[in-house]
């Protein structure tokens, strides 16, 4: 499914949340697919990110250990047949898994539409990305928290700027023989990386993107990088964020980035979002899912029907919303375009 990013942007017009459960509920009743399933394979980086829970060595302790082969099989076998998308690589780096290359190819022999890699990148090479994409994923999602190498390289701890431009020349590679085959960035914004967004084409003037993400930093836990303020990002959305926008729209890129309203949901201390509650399907060494999910005994459906997710639905549907208090991440409604 190339186009699953129309989808996407069909859904961020759609300002109804119960509409959008409704959907659900008919594709839920119907036994199509809508989940977004999410692996970590491995609790694992070669990285050090200044934003990312990895960069908090007490943190790092308790992320551990990963996915035997077998295992994902069995939760393919009970899971993928509803996945819409598949996306490898979460929280922690896939590309440090021994078996990625059969995770992808299950994707594939499942028939899920959409199978994309969430990756820093540093360790993978115009061989490795060509095998990925032969293989069958069809997007590759790369971190990139800076323009500029200074920017790069102190945001991405441990990652080498000359790796990160090597693989977008790889990219470039890969495209002309899979011109189907899509490029995501995904950058998360600060008060010190900002800025330098208004270069990006500058800087890279042949980079072969598909799909920009522009996303405002969060606070995800104890992380070495700590200011979480959005000043800069509201002083810089004028001359820096919407002007990215309007050229990534120029040029046919698609661009999911935040407009001034989507920046005050972050200021707000409670959230209303059900959509990611019943769409959104994790998985690691720790979870599979729901915390009382058998992969090895139960499928969705069995689970489904056991659980009345179904009339669950219809209740999120008609009861009034309750709102939630958010001590972390939460969830937008970004435009795409």
């Amino acid at each position: 499914m190339k186009n699953i990013y129309n989808l996407f942007r069909i859904a961020s017009r759609i300002r109804s949340q119960r509409l959008k459960l409704l959907g659900i509920y008919f594709l839920h009743m119907t036994r199509q697919r809508y989940l977004g399933v999410f692996i970590d394979p491995i609790l694992a980086c070669n990285f050090r990110c200044r934003m990312c829970y990895f960069s908090d060595g007490e943190k790092r302790k308790t992320l551990k250990g990963s996915l035997a082969f077998q295992d994902i099989e069995a939760i393919s076998k009970s899971l993928y047949h509803r996945a819409l998308k598949l996306q490898i690589g979460c929280g922690a780096e896939p590309t440090l898994y021994k078996d990625l290359y059969k995770v992808v190819a299950l994707g594939k022999q499942y028939k899920v539409p959409y199978i994309s890699l969430t990756t820093n990148g540093n360790i993978l090479t115009y061989e490795s990305l060509y095998k990925l994409v032969a293989t069958g994923l069809d997007e590759l999602t790369l971190s990139m928290h800076g323009v500029k190498k200074d920017t790069y390289e102190y945001m991405m701890v441990n990652g080498k700027y000359e790796k990160f431009c090597a693989l977008i020349d790889a990219t470039i590679k890969v495209k002309q023989q899979y011109p189907g085959f899509k490029l995501r960035i995904n950058y998360t914004m600060n008060g010190d990386n900002v800025e330098e967004l208004s270069q990006l084409f500058n800087i890279f003037p042949d980079l072969p993107v598909d799909i920009l993400q522009l996303r405002p930093i969060q606070n995800i836990g104890n992380t070495v990088y700590n200011n979480y303020s959005l000043e800069k990002l509201f002083s810089y959305f004028e001359s820096v964020i919407k002007p990215l926008h309007d050229e990534c729209v120029r040029r046919g890129i698609i661009c999911i980035s935040p407009t001034k309203e989507n920046l005050s949901v972050l200021q707000s201390k409670e959230t209303s979002d059900m959509i990611s509650d019943v769409t959104y399907c994790y998985i690691s060494p720790d979870i599979c899912w729901k915390e009382d999910f058998d992969y090895h005994t139960q499928n969705f459906e069995q689970y489904s029907r056991k659980h009345h997710l179904g009339w669950s639905l219809i209740k999120k549907i008609c009861l009034p919303f309750k709102r939630t208090k958010v001590n972390k991440t939460r969830k937008m409604n970004y435009t795409v375009e």
